[in-house]
């Protein structure tokens, strides 16, 4: 029975085996597999009997099925039994020769099958196999490539046969014509000499230790004989490359002497085949194997062969690899093998054909001989050993080579060559001065151009990394290299060509020299008098140094410098030992804290500078530091290319200088400097410059006396004129010399001691400078400003600056001007002008002054030069172009400064305004802009200085005031904020007239600062309400008698071209009316006339306030003829029509008979009117009233009135109702036709409001929320969307829930009075009106509040009589709002439970809502009652529910299964620890379908099974099983579900076992299930269920049906379910 049920299992699956799903056959296989693990002789009994009766089915399946019985068979052959396997094993045999056809995988299968028994079963399978290799009669392929492959599994077990097989086999040989079968003869016999030769190497474990190689010798030459003779010369590449192949392992088989004879023929025979096959790998395998046997037979034939064999071996290394694939690199080992082969037999003969292949033009043959020296190099060291002069002798001539293939070769080789000791010998330093030379390729230059392969680009990026590698490798691991390179490496360190190579060079000499300093005291010492070649330590310390200066260039060799230093401390001096200690690792800390992009450099030198002033301070040896100096000197040349390099060593030459006492040594370092300088280069101009300033610092005298000596020398006597002994030069080159020393003449005078400077500056620093203004070089202009800046600056450092006379400085400043205007205003390319101003700045402070019209000329020169220059466009240099501009006019700025604080009155101020007044009020945004920013910090300035010394009044603060103030509103943020910037400053200024001290702070001012935030968006709402703040401000300070100077200025900026300083001005001008009118009784007249005149002037809304109080004093009379008239203005409104409106809310009681006259229009009219279209049968549509729509616009904009406030805050409730009510009955109604045509005209004006009724209706709500004190409200209904939803009959009654929330949340004390209101309008005769009032007042129930007010009941009540209203809408939501005093008042449930209970019960049987929407609505409400209600209550109807909510679970909506599913869960949360016999069985009979929907496609379900399910398992009493489900089905965590079911099924099987027929039943039902998903999981449970349950339970389950159903699933559609039912299938092994 057992064997007849896995029969029917196995051939159920088996049919399945030609779905055409990949993953549903994989499962079918996997099913088999799982059938064969608990019954392996049966199930493969099946497969055989399946074959067997299905013999015309498909190759491919055929395969399949036969490689599952291999896979059952290789896993569980112990097991399988003689008479099984004597089955098999006929099976396969004649499987795998049903075909004649060669190599297809049913073969390859069977095949399998027949190796994976002939590892427990050989004798039985041999003696099959052997049954169909017959003598005489060619084999099937399959019976050879059976016999190989069990060779190869079972060498044991086979070798014994091998005698047999080979006498069978041999002549069969030249029976064989077909090129395929011969290919599989070789095959077999490389695996038959593969297992003999593992036979014998491992006697001591093989059965028969008595086998011997004689036993194979003569089969195996036989076969040799025709294989070699006459297959290899077949023109069929596979046939040859498997005859060489197998000739690889058969020559160690052959006798010696027959080896030994065939060599002279084999050789060649196999190296011929290189010529014909571009896959090589065989043959190089073969080859090595049979060079092998012949070294191991001592051969002497080899030598004879070897130039042949050499040269062909050659070839193959150096011809092009095509790909880098892993056979194409194996073949390339295998050649190289064989060059270890030979090497160890024939050493000199090997080297005496490779080293001349050194001297080749061939990039490929010298590449090639490279990889095969390095080669012998490190596999045959021995043998090389003595060879080592005679290699690097060779390789000098490699070294020349430039192709980068190359030399990536030879540093490879000379990495082999360090750690054997090649290097040690006489010839070893080229090579490695070779490696350094490559580690100073720069990067930039190293690729050459791609050769055709393609493969130059890829070697030439590796060149120096590799050599950087190498060279830190060698230093570091190989010790015998440490007396090689130490101290030899220092000789690369200071010629100019190895810069590149400075970082691993001076890492690999820090390593050696710690490396020595651990071995003894003295060891890492640098004898540099002993080694000629090494450079001193004055060139070692001046290199590391300047190289230091840019860090982190050449892979960061500053650090790298720094660290040499460092370990070499005791070698350049004995005194700096400790200092060095303690300061290099400080600043390799700073350059640690900092990247490329933040360091500053400039800081950097000057510590750099300050660790040479610090060294030759403790060196204190002037004879050292003059030959530091020296040394320093002769440098200079070999940076000629590095110009910043080269400055800086000038700086530390300088430096060097300055430190040295002798100043015979300074005076000739100077002349020489003069004499040898670069002048041509204007990069060093700077560097020479800054030499002589620092050397000034101790040698002033001398260094001015070398400058004049240097201009006065002997050509200078035929002309008295400043640089005429540059005359026959040319003019250019006469240029650039001047600009240098012009630059040294600032340098010297900036940095020596200004005491010192100050008798010399007229005399001997200035008086060259005058002759060279009138130069129209660029340069040498720059060189001039420059340093006159400096000279100046100095003057001002100066203590006796204050008692200076500088008589020409008139003349000075004209000549700056000069400059100043002579640059172009569309670019600012050079710092002249920001030198020029500079220079300026520091010439005002001193004496003579200025005379007032060069002051004027100089303040309108610099503000023309630097505010009308065109703004840059973005380009990639545009950071540098924008730091030079700031520079520019952080020194105008100085400049300006300077000027005022000659004259630090309120009229020097005005007069600097004045000047800034035009660009202040230009109409070009960025020079407004930076006018500002001028005027901010002016004023700042002017501020920080003032000293009153009497109350004097500030006379023009109004003047100012007024200029700067409507700038507030200007388009620029940045512009914005200046203004009040300088408002803030004038009224401080004001204070500090009136006498209150400088640090006073002023409550009221300081109220602007925190205005500024407000200033930066542009929304003009925000941006006038900042204006109208500070104009406050300005109201509060301002002294009376400035109060009309003020005005009048700012009505002068109502025509300001800029719109928005003109609504700034008006903004503040009735600012200023308001808080300041009293005060200006005698000059309303004039005021108001000046209005008036404006307003004809400009027609804008911003000049409307003028005429808005007239409104008022009207309305005040005649409140409601004012509010019919303006009823009567066309719709839409334009500005003034709505300005006007908003003025009628001004005072509280005139604006609460305005909004009682318009809700009353509002709501006289009916709302809309239906109009039907002119087609016939098409539906009507509604179109709005126009009264009410009017007054509905006219309610916006009287509620959108600051000043309504109170008089809405009286009518809240009458209006919130009204408005509400009116939003409900205008959704979806449409303007009348007229309006439509003017709402289309308006849109491309883009008009401030839409007319749509419904949206005027939300805006006019929206209002009253924020003018009725519930801003709260709105911007929850804003943060939740509401309003939008509002707007939209889809969303409208989610807008009214979430209006009533926020209501309830934020207004609760208005809600009484509200809700009276509101629920006197449950009558009324629109639907929608009464839908928006239920809807409302059901939200309400959710909150607390409502029972705080003591609302519950009425509104419970209230609700209550609406269930029968004949809107399914309004049913629905009172269902909603009595569920949701779950939410609102919990405690109150219990007591009306009976009557909430009651209403849902209700709803779940509505029988006039043909969607289920009601019901829906009951299952959600009752979820949410049912832990509040008392048990009793719950219980009468508990089974009811449970029965009614069923058939849901499995509704095709989706709300409806999440509702019905997580109802479930609650109703048996209620009855935990009390739960009745009839309910737990409603329990068991969800549980299924629970189960299968955590696989449901949507996961709002998904998750409520797993809620569900966590409350089901308290009922069932499992500990094990409510484990299970804590651990698995918590919310967050992604399930597994094939695990939990597992482990589900597992504990219900043991804990339920009388289920088990239930529960599969059930999950049959789902086996039709419409969710591909459910489908699929139905299978999958049950195949669990039955995985884990006990044989036993067996008769529970119609094994019959269930089979059947898989069968059917196993023809669905979906492939994920038919793979579930195979695999489900595979299970149902366990009721055999």
């Amino acid at each position: 029975m057992a064997e007849s049920y896995i029969e029917k299992l196995s051939f159920t699956l088996l049919d399945a085996i030609t779905d055409k799903e990949p993953v549903v056959q994989e499962q079918v296989c996997s099913a088999l597999r799982f059938l064969g693990e608990a019954r392996p002789r049966e199930t493969l009994r099946a497969c055989d009997a399946y074959l067997r009766q299905h013999d015309k089915l498909a190759q491919p399946y055929r395969a399949l099925i036969l490689r599952a019985m291999e896979m059952v068979l290789s896993s569980h052959i112990h097991q399988l039994d003689k008479d099984t396997a004597s089955i098999l094993i006929l099976l396969a045999s004649s499987e795998m020769t049903r075909t004649k056809g060669l190599d297809c995988d049913w073969q390859r299968a069977a095949s399998s099958v027949l190796v994976a028994v002939g590892k427990r079963f050989i004798n039985q399978v041999m003696e099959e196999v052997l049954s169909r290799f017959q003598p005489g009669v060619l084999p099937h392929c399959s019976v050879l490539q059976t016999l190989a492959s069990l060779s190869v599994s079972n060498a044991f077990g086979m070798v014994p046969f091998l005698p047999s097989i080979l006498s069978t086999m041999l002549p069969m040989l030249g029976m064989a014509k077909q090129d395929a079968l011969r290919v599989v003869f070789c095959c077999a016999l490389q695996h038959f000499s593969e297992s003999t030769l593992e036979y014998l190497a491992n006697l001591d474990q093989a059965p028969d230790p008595t086998v011997r190689r004689d036993a194979f010798a003569a089969d195996i030459f036989s076969a040799y004989d025709i294989l070699f003779h006459h297959w290899l010369q077949s023109r069929d590449a596979k046939l040859r490359l498997a005859v060489v192949a197998a000739l690889g392992p058969m020559s160690h088989l052959l006798p010696s002497e027959k080896l030994e004879e065939q060599l002279p023929r084999l050789l060649p025979g196999v190296l011929s085949l290189y010529k014909k096959h571009a896959e090589t790998f065989h043959v190089s395998k073969s080859l090595g194997q049979i060079l092998e046997a012949a070294v191991s037979v001592g051969s002497r034939t080899l030598e004879a062969q070897l130039d042949a064999l050499l040269a062909t071996l050659h070839t193959q290394i150096c011809v092009p690899v095509e790909s880098s694939s892993p056979l194409v690199m194996s073949s390339q080992k295998e050649v190289l093998r064989c060059f270890t082969v030979l090497a160890c037999c024939l050493p000199d003969r090997l080297l005496a054909f490779l080293l001349p292949r050194l001297d080749t033009s061939s990039e490929r043959l010298r590449v090639g001989t490279l990889q095969i020296l390095r080669h012998l190099i490190n596999s045959a060291a021995a043998q090389m050993e003595v060879k080592k002069p005679f290699i690097l002798s060779a390789m000098r001539l490699p070294l020349l080579d430039t192709n980068n293939k190359v030399k990536r070769a030879v540093v490879q080789v000379i990495s082999a060559m360090a750690h054997h000791g090649y290097l040690e010998q006489p010839g070893g330093e080229v090579m490695i001065e070779y490696i350094v030379q490559q580690c100073a390729l720069p990067p930039e230059q190293e690729p050459e151009k791609p050769g055709p392969d393609g493969e130059d680009l890829a070697a030439a990026d590796s060149v120096r990394a590799v050599s950087v590698r190498t060279l830190y490798l060698v230093s570091t691991t190989v010790d015998r290299m440490s007396d090689v390179l130490w101290p030899y490496l220092m000789e690369f360190l200071v010629p100019a060509h190895f810069t590149e190579a400075l970082t691993p060079l001076c890492r690999s000499l820090v390593h050696l020299a710690l490396k020595r300093q651990e071995a003894g005291a003295d060891a890492f010492l640098v004898p540099f008098e002993a080694h000629a070649n090494l450079p001193s330590p004055y060139a070692v310390t001046t290199r590391l140094l300047v190289v230091s200066s840019h860090p982190y260039l050449g892979d960061g060799r500053g650090a790298a410098s720094l660290r040499l230093l460092r370990v070499m401390r005791h070698s350049i001096h004995p005194l700096l030992a400790q200092p060095w200690e303690t300061a290099v690792p400080l600043l390799l800390e700073h350059l640690e804290a900092h990247t490329e992009e933040t360091l500053s450099l400039q800081e950097w030198e000057e510590k750099l500078l300050a660790f040479l002033r610090d060294t030759l301070a403790v060196v204190s040896d002037d004879t050292w530091t003059c030959q530091l100096s020296l040394e320093m000197r002769k440098r200079l040349p070999s940076y000629n290319r590095v110009p910043q390099e080269k400055n800086f060593l000038y700086k530390c030459l300088g430096t060097a200088l300055a430190a040295a006492a002798s100043r015979e040594v300074v005076r000739k370092s100077l002349q020489e400097l003069l004499g040898a300088a670069s002048y041509q280069q204007q990069a060093e101009h700077e560097g020479l410059a800054c030499c002589f300033g620092i050397c000034a610092t101790a040698h002033l005298e001398d260094t001015l006396t070398q400058l004049e000596d240097f201009i006065r020398s002997d050509v200078l006597r035929k002309s008295s004129g400043i640089f005429s002994i540059f005359k026959d030069r040319g003019e250019q080159e006469l240029e650039k010399v001047k600009s240098a020393l012009i630059l040294c003449y600032g340098h010297v005078a900036a940095r020596a001691p200004h005491e010192l400077v100050l008798a010399k500056v007229e005399s001997e620093v200035l008086r060259n400078m005058f002759q060279c203004f009138s130069t129209k070089d660029p340069a040498l202009k720059l060189c001039l400003v420059q340093s006159l800046c400096m000279v100046s600056q100095a003057i001002c450092s100066s203590a006796q600056a204050s008692s200076f006379y500088f008589s020409r400085k008139a003349e000075l400043v004209a000549q700056m001007m000069e400059f100043i205007r002579a640059e172009p205003l569309d670019s600012l390319k050079t710092p002249l002008r920001k030198k020029a101003m500079l220079a300026c700045t520091h010439l005002v402070s001193l004496e003579p002054a200025l005379e007032e019209q060069a002051r004027a000329d100089v303040i309108r020169g610099c503000l023309y030069s630097v505010l009308a220059l065109v703004p840059e466009p973005d380009r990639e240099d545009g950071g540098s172009q924008e730091s030079l501009y700031q520079d520019t006019v952080r020194a105008l700025e100085d400049l300006l400064a300077g000027l005022l604080q000659r004259n630090m009155t309120p009229q020097g101020l005005q007069i600097m305004v004045e000047h800034l007044s035009p660009w202040i009020k230009s109409p070009k945004g960025h020079e407004r802009a930076r006018a500002l920013g001028l005027s901010t910090r002016l004023l700042r300035h002017f501020r920080q200085h003032l000293h009153v010394s009497a109350l004097v009044p500030f006379h023009n603060l109004g003047l100012l005031v007024g200029l700067f103030s409507p700038r507030c509103a200007d388009l620029c943020p940045a512009t914005r904020q200046q203004a009040v910037d300088c408002v803030y400053t004038l009224l401080y200024l004001q204070l500090g007239h009136e006498g209150f001290s400088r640090d006073y702070r002023d409550d009221v001012a300081e109220q602007l600062l925190g205005l500024k935030d407000g200033l930066v968006h542009p929304d003009p709402a925000t941006l006038f309400h900042t204006c109208h703040s500070v104009a406050q401000i300005i109201a509060k300070r301002l002294p009376p008698d400035q109060l009309i100077s003020l005005l009048l200025t700012m009505f002068e900026g109502l025509g300001d071209p800029d719109k928005n300083c003109s609504r700034a001005a008006t903004v503040m001008i009735n600012c200023l009316l308001k808080e300041r009118g009293p005060a200006l009784l005698e000059k309303v007249p004039e005021i108001v006339s000046v209005l008036r005149s404006k307003l004809q002037e400009t027609q804008g809304e911003h000049i409307l306030p003028a005429a808005q109080h007239g409104l008022y004093l009207l309305a005040s009379q005649h409140c409601a003829a004012v509010v019919s008239s303006l009823l009567g203005s066309p719709l839409p409104f334009d500005s003034h029509t709505c300005a006007l409106w908003r003025a009628l809310a001004v005072q509280p009681s005139l604006t609460t008979q305005v909004l009682e006259l318009l809700l009353e229009k509002m709501s006289r009219d009916v709302p809309f009117k239906e109009s039907r279209a002119f087609l016939l049968g098409s539906s009507p549509h509604r179109v709005a009233t126009l009264l009410p729509l009017v007054a509905t616009c006219a309610l916006y904009e009287v509620l959108s009135a600051p000043a309504s406030g109170t008089a809405v805050l009286e009518l809240y409730p009458q209006l919130l109702v009204a408005l509400l009510l009116r939003v409900s009955c205008t959704v979806g109604v449409q303007l009348p036709r007229n309006l439509q045509v003017k709402e289309r005209r308006g849109t491309g004006t883009a008009p401030a409001r839409s007319l749509e009724p419904c949206s005027s209706a939300v805006d006019a709500l929206q209002a009253l929320l924020l003018r009725g004190g519930s801003q709260d409200v709105a911007q929850c209904m804003q943060l939740e969307g509401g309003w939008e939803l509002l707007r939209t009959s889809a969303g409208h009654e989610e807008g009214v829930t979430r209006l009533a929330s926020a209501m309830a949340r934020c207004a609760g004390p208005r809600l009484p009075l509200v809700v009276k209101a509101l629920v006197c309008t449950q009558n009324s005769p629109y639907e929608m009106q009464r839908v928006t009032s239920t809807a409302f007042l059901a939200e309400l129930l959710s909150s607390n509040v409502v029972n705080d007010l003591m609302l519950l009941e009425s509104l419970l009540d209230n609700l209550a009589a609406r269930q029968k209203d004949s809107s399914t809408s309004v049913r629905r939501l009172v269902l909603r709002g009595l569920a949701n005093v779950a939410s609102g008042s919990p405690d109150k449930v219990r007591a009306h439970g009976p009557q909430l209970l009651t209403a849902m019960i209700s709803g779940l049987d509505d029988r006039d809502d043909p969607h289920g929407l009601v019901a829906l609505e009951a299952m959600v409400g009752l979820a949410r009652l049912l832990d509040l209600v008392a048990p009793w209550d719950l219980r009468l109807v508990l089974l009811h529910t449970v029965i009614r909510i069923r058939p849901f679970f499995d509704s095709e909506k989706v709300e409806f299964r999440e509702a019905s599913i997580r109802l479930f869960g609650h109703l048996n949360k209620a009855c935990h620890g009390d739960c009745e016999e009839v309910f737990l069985e409603q329990v068991v009979g969800g549980l299924v379908p629970l189960l299968l929907h955590l696989q449901d496609p949507q996961a709002p379900v998904a998750s409520a099974c797993r809620f569900a399910l966590c409350m089901c398992v308290p009922n069932l009493e499992c500990e094990e099983l409510a484990a299970t489900f804590h651990k698995h089905l918590q919310e967050g965590r992604s399930l597994h579900f094939g695990e939990f079911l597992n482990s589900t099924c597992k504990h219900l099987m043991h804990h339920f076992p009388d289920l088990l027929g239930r529960l599969v039943s059930t999950n049959l039902f789902y086996f039709k299930s419409t969710l591909e998903e459910v489908r699929a999981a139905a299978p999958m449970f049950t195949g669990f269920l039955v995985l884990h349950a006990e044989p036993e339970q067996k008769p529970q389950v119609d094994l019959e049906q269930l089979i059947a159903a898989l069968q059917l699933l196993l023809r669905d559609p979906a492939p994920g379910v038919r793979e579930k039912s195979a695999e489900t299938l595979g299970r149902l092994v366990k009721f055999a």
